[in-house]
């Protein structure tokens, strides 16, 4: 798969308190591939992970929100958190970055409660989903269908429950960044 994923870019959009995981292992997983990764953060500032229980390490941003745009990307990932998703779910420049690639027919990945931001930015209704469990009922208000399992795949979006599920995450994520561009999204 390397050679087909060498020259693809991903952003990973995340804000100060992502659940570490979910941002360090799909980044190393993609890295692994050939993948140029970019973490791209509200102020293009660093920020502070949180790993579980407590605070964790501090990650440097590469690109800040307002230099980037969907085109810049080949797919996006949104880690979860409490902190993280909260914040982005009110940032109307975030929404509008996560909304292109919905536009584009780009693939997507959310995982824990990173779905927040997608229902904040309108595209989740008709869309089958997982989420952490607490985020379910604010999907199926939202019009998303969501199961209970480890990994589902949607027309390029990819979701996930937690991070003991990264590793169906990371090879589904791996999966449709090669097949590139989905007709079937919408926005």
């Amino acid at each position: 798969m390397k050679q087909a994923l060498n020259g693809k870019r991903v952003a990973i959009l995340a804000a100060a308190g992502f659940e570490e995981s979910e941002l360090s292992v799909p980044r190393t997983a993609l890295q692994k591939e050939g993948v140029e990764v970019h973490i791209v953060t509200p102020d293009g500032k660093g920020i502070r992970a949180w790993a579980e229980t407590e605070w964790g390490d501090t990650y440097e941003a590469d690109k800040a929100l307002a230099d980037v745009n969907e085109s810049d990307y080949h797919a996006l990932v949104l880690p979860g958190g409490l902190f993280n998703p909260d914040e982005l779910r009110t940032n109307d420049e975030a929404l509008s970055f996560v909304k292109a690639f919905f536009q584009a027919g780009k693939p997507v990945a959310a995982i824990c409660h990173a779905p927040w931001i997608l229902i904040n930015a309108g595209v989740v209704e008709g869309r089958r989903m997982t989420s952490v469990p607490s985020v379910a009922q604010d999907l199926l208000n939202a019009g998303a269908e969501w199961v209970d399992e480890p990994v589902v795949v949607d027309s390029g979006l990819v979701s996930s429950r937690t991070p003991k599920d990264l590793d169906a995450f990371n090879t589904k994520l791996l999966e449709e960044l090669q097949e590139g561009r989905h007709s079937g999204q919408h926005a």
